[in-house]
């Protein structure tokens, strides 16, 4: 006989989410905007439900419950002030670490503050009810759906996650009438692992490699156990410039990812194991795997690349030193593969103008041994990004909050780190007008280099897949910042920088460039 569940698909999310997680327990109180949850579960002999009347009973039913079998149990009640009489019970279940799911049904919430009937405000609960809250608003679209998936594997897993306990999701829903959706759709199970886990899962049959974001100066233990996994896998370290890593397995992919003309399959992993914070490279997506594991301390669920399967909180050492121990695929051919396609799309770079990545393509090579170099956001990291730099030269750029406003300030605070390394900075001019009076600071050592790129504009707005170079020149009035200090004096930032102590070299085109560097 086949199961009917409600069409509303965010509760079909849930329960589906619910059976991945082996979560069958279920308390729950009568009440009408609850009945699409309820009845769905009510058709799945996969639920084992109990009834309670008494909201505040069924809480501490569902502690008892959870005390005594070790498994996590869900609880469900309708609108209006029926969750304000879980708050006991959940009290309860917090201090004891008991994994209590509270599913309050709820109205659309947008409709909270309206004085509508039996619509309150459940986005503030106690600290020491709850441990984690999620709304699971309805489906619009594709956006809607990942958004939800991810919010309810999260609550689920954090039911059990550092000791567990109570978990809220406020579940709206229409009041859908239909009950014709058959068979449950199987959504994607997100796990988490531990070091204390019994088990971890195996790697697959097939290309692995890692992907890098943003990331802190690696140690040598930490790039000693990232590169024998690499040799026990055959795999790969796809970088930025932001990633911290330059060893014997980096690939800068940068340059084929941004291409569209160019099938770089081959270089697409089944496996990416995701490693960093915020990347920089907006074509990151297209270079990765079928399957995604993301290894951090935090433990977080970040589905950057809406692939995420499993999440491993430690630390990154100890997750590469486990499976290098386990891996037997030796070789170098994954990593030959990708430099191949590299070269092949590096051999047709047409000749560039004067430009960010003209200089890019000139200096990149020469920047001094043992250096440290920051990059602008968006388009000055995006220029050198697809170019190699030294192997010694660090570098670094401000994409954890993205911002344009402090780029020279983060290279001034570096450079104070150590005064007897050279420190560049790379940066358009809007970011660095935005930051110039850093270079005012009386702590600005003689250790600081900057090329800055003043182009009178932000050259990401004339880049043709950025909407506003659809608009041509009208784009520069408002959007693209043109025409702001000094519309490219020849004087400004000169006279500026050299009243400072600053040593001032300029060039206008391709010729006078290489007359000065």
């Amino acid at each position: 006989m086949s199961i009917k569940y409600t069409d509303e698909e965010n509760i079909q999310i849930l329960i589906s989410l619910l059976k991945g997680h082996r979560i069958k327990k279920v308390v729950a109180s009568p009440g009408t905007t609850n009945i699409s949850f309820v009845k769905s579960l009510q058709n799945d002999p996969f639920f084992e439900i109990y009834s309670s009347v008494d909201e505040r009973s069924a809480a501490y039913m569902a502690c008892g419950l959870a005390a005594e079998s070790g498994e996590p149990v869900v609880l469900s009640c309708t609108g209006a002030t029926a969750s304000r009489n879980y708050m006991p019970g959940l009290t309860e279940a917090y201090y004891r670490k008991l994994p209590v799911l509270a599913v309050t049904s709820t109205q659309e919430t947008s409709r909270v503050g309206h004085h509508i009937a039996q619509v309150i405000d459940r986005s503030s609960m106690p600290l020491d009810a709850i441990k984690h809250s999620v709304e699971l608003s309805l489906i619009k679209d594709e956006n809607d759906w990942w958004e939800c998936e991810v919010k309810a594997n999260n609550a689920l897993l954090e039911l059990s996650r550092r000791g567990g306990g109570p978990v809220h999701i406020n579940l709206s829903t229409s009041y859908s009438r239909s009950f014709k959706s058959s068979p449950l759709s199987k959504m994607r199970v997100i796990k988490r692992f531990t070091i204390e886990s019994k088990r971890l899962p195996s790697i697959p049959e097939g290309k692995v490699a890692v992907f890098v974001g943003s990331h802190a100066k690696m140690t040598s233990q930490q790039i000693s156990a990232l590169e024998l996994f690499c040799k026990s896998y055959d795999a790969v370290v796809f970088c930025d410039h932001t990633s911290g890593y330059k060893g014997k397995y980096c690939v800068n992919h940068s340059l084929c990812s941004y291409q569209r003309l160019v099938d770089f399959e081959a270089m697409r992993p089944d496996l990416t194991i995701h490693i960093g914070e915020i990347t920089g490279d907006y074509s990151a997506g297209k270079i990765i795997g079928k399957h995604v594991w993301r290894v951090s301390e935090d433990g977080e669920l970040r589905d950057t690349f809406r692939k995420l399967e499993y999440v491993f909180e430690m630390p990154e050492q100890k997750f590469f030193e486990y499976y290098a121990e386990k891996g037997n695929r030796d070789g170098d051919k994954y990593l030959e593969l990708c430099r191949i396609q590299l070269e092949q799309v590096r051999d047709k770079i047409p000749e560039l103008p004067f430009s960010n990545l003209w200089i890019a393509e000139k200096i990149h090579d020469l920047i001094p041994q043992n250096s440290t170099i920051h990059f602008g956001i968006l388009n000055s990291l995006r220029s050198w990004n697809f170019f190699e730099l030294p192997k010694s030269v660090e570098s670094s750029s401000n994409v954890g909050g993205f911002g344009i406003d402090g780029c020279l300030s983060s290279l001034l605070g570096a450079s104070l780190a150590n005064e007897n390394k050279l420190f560049f900075g790379i940066i358009g001019d809007l970011a660095f007008f935005y930051d110039m009076n850093s270079l005012g600071n009386r702590h600005v050592g003689n250790n600081l280099r900057i090329i800055l790129v003043n182009n009178g504009t932000g050259v990401e707005f004339k880049n043709f897949d950025n909407l506003a170079s659809e608009f041509g020149d009208s784009a520069n009035d408002f959007i693209a910042g043109a025409g702001h200090f000094g519309n490219q004096s020849r004087s400004l930032v000169k006279n500026y920088s050299e009243n400072l102590g600053f040593e001032y070299l300029s060039a206008s085109n391709k010729e006078e460039f290489e007359q000065v560097y």
